[in-house]
């Protein structure tokens, strides 16, 4: 085993996420320009989820994968760095001192993978369509500052903000602005089952559902910035992360990224096969304890702030997580501009007696019952270990007597959203560069969430302020004020941030460019060599 540890050049903030991939057939034996990459991610049509490739109907780290491969952006994500780059666009800026319009060029011979032309009519179409559909599951939200779209020619098309917003562009770079083709898209509802019709650099030839595996053929059609370096990507399912493993090590798969388990890291450290890189870099991905603050216990803040003077994050990062993650004190992570670790300000080391006192001087009888829900099948194994030892800490106590309950994710993701659970898990995979992407979709009126809490000072006054500047870094002030709400009031808990790890056969090259600043993996990048 050979490791990695990567650095990206002139970043301030790396994000970082065990971001689902996609592969093609064949494995290290497939020649060619075929890279084949497995995933714990399961692409399946259900009732919940009847169009999982629909930019509209899905908003999580596994769709999004697929989708910022197949379809294209006016800008996307850089290889490095913060700031947004041109794709479909050739020219984006805004055209007034308030920030408030926002205007892109259309780059010229455009072409959906079908063959029909992308016009500045099919942007107008696509992100009002995410605005109108507004579902609950999808990331609409990050467009919910549109006021109105306009195309005053055949190349221009002009955003009109409902309020400044510098993160615009940004939000642009998402699957929230991914151009569908508007003669193939239903205005009114989603494109069910697997098909995708986009410009991104590739398209997905086939998808066997029964066999778990789809593949992404590189898009001749594609007129953007982006230099292809493989000829198809195949993703292949597997049940388990040990599964996917086993075939990366008897060559059937390249390239495995999501989900890599801590032990696994362990174990591919330790193995002396020089035929497998591990690279680790900088993470950004977070864990964190969500409160429903309209229900008994978690609307009592004295509750959650003895939590949080309870949760043992160290142990957390050092026995579940085996070091792959670090403790986490804020919502905003260490590495991007502004974090500050408000919560160890507050509350310091894990306190039994403070906790004790705190729920004294509510008059909050002991121990205090709740149960902590968490998703079985989409964070990975190691999150029933987490929760497991987050209600021995919390028990040990004497002050609570929790519970612990597992649910699947088509499931858990519904129901936390239709507030059914008290206090639950969940992660976070930023959707762009940015410390706002770590505050807004949590705590602004039509939030991720559906969270009840409200802040006034939040919402009203320092998020509108800091959308207004450009100079991201002149926002620290404000940001540090935010954050020392959040860990007053505790309407969420950070838990930890993760590293990243992506394991690679050695003849695949590009493996450290695979994700880049916002948190995409880069299919584009992968490109087979020769076998060190």
């Amino acid at each position: 085993m050979k490791r990695k540890t990567l650095v990206l050049p002139a970043l301030a903030g790396v994000l970082a996420l065990l971001a689902a991939a996609c592969g093609d057939s064949g494995g290290g034996d497939s020649g060619g320009g075929t890279i084949a990459v497995g995933t714990t991610d399961q692409f399946e049509v259900s009732e919940d989820s009847p169009a999982p490739f629909d930019p509209t109907a899905t908003y999580d780290v596994g769709t999004w994968s697929v989708m910022r491969n197949t379809f294209q952006t006016l800008m996307r994500p850089p290889r490095s760095g913060t700031e947004p780059e041109l794709d479909a666009a050739e020219k984006c800026e805004f055209s007034d001192q308030q920030g408030e319009q926002y205007r892109c060029t259309l780059r010229s011979g455009l072409k959906f993978s079908n063959g029909h032309e992308l016009t500045t009519e099919d942007v107008k179409f696509s992100v009002l369509r995410m605005v109108d559909i507004g579902a609950e599951l999808g990331p609409a939200g990050l467009l919910s500052n549109l006021d109105k779209v306009e195309t005053p020619s055949d190349t221009e098309i002009v955003f009109h903000l409902k309020a400044p917003d510098a993160t615009f562009p940004y939000k642009l770079a998402t699957p929230a602005g991914a151009i569908v083709d508007s003669e193939s898209y239903p205005k009114k509802g989603y494109k069910k089952g697997h098909e995708v019709v986009g410009s991104g650099p590739y398209k997905i030839d086939s998808f066997d559902a029964e066999g778990d595996k789809a593949v992404l053929a590189r898009n001749p059609n594609y007129e953007g910035t982006l230099d292809v370096k493989n000829d198809k990507i195949e993703l292949r399912s597997y049940d388990s992360s040990e599964a996917m493993e086993k075939a990366l090590k008897n060559g059937t798969i390249d390239v495995m990224n999501r989900t890599i388990s801590p032990e696994q890291v362990e174990r591919l450290e330790k193995n002396d096969n020089d035929e497998i890189d591990l690279v680790e870099s900088p993470g950004q991905e977070i864990r964190y304890l969500v409160f429903n603050t309209e229900t008994p216990n978690g609307g009592e803040q004295a509750v959650r702030r003895a939590m949080a003077r309870l949760v043992d994050r160290k142990s957390l990062a050092r026995d579940v997580y085996r070091r792959t993650t670090e403790p986490l004190y804020s919502m905003v992570p260490t590495g991007l501009p502004g974090h500050r670790n408000s919560f160890f300000n507050e509350y310091g080391e894990p306190n039994t007696a403070a906790a004790r006192r705190t729920l004294s001087s509510a008059g909050i009888d002991t121990p205090v019952k709740l149960t902590l829900h968490y998703t079985t099948d989409h964070y990975g194994a190691v999150t029933a270990e987490e929760f497991k030892l987050l209600q021995k800490q919390l028990n040990a106590s004497g002050l609570f007597d929790v519970a612990i309950k597992g649910e699947a994710w088509d499931a858990y993701r519904t129901k936390a959203k239709e507030g059914k659970y008290e206090v639950y898990g969940y992660g976070w995979f930023p959707d762009f560069p940015d410390p706002d992407n770590f505050i807004g979709p949590f705590l602004e009126e039509d939030n991720f969430l559906n969270n009840p809490y409200a802040n006034k000072e939040i919402r009203n006054t320092l998020l509108p302020k800091t959308r207004k500047e450009t100079n991201r870094a002149s926002t620290a002030a404000d940001l540090g004020r935010m954050q020392d709400i959040i860990s007053d009031e505790v309407p969420l808990l950070p838990l930890w941030q993760g590293k990243q790890y992506i394991a690679a056969r050695d003849d695949i090259t590009g493996v450290e460019w695979a994700l880049n600043s916002s948190s995409s993996l880069q299919l584009w990048e992968l490109e087979r060599g020769v076998s060190g």
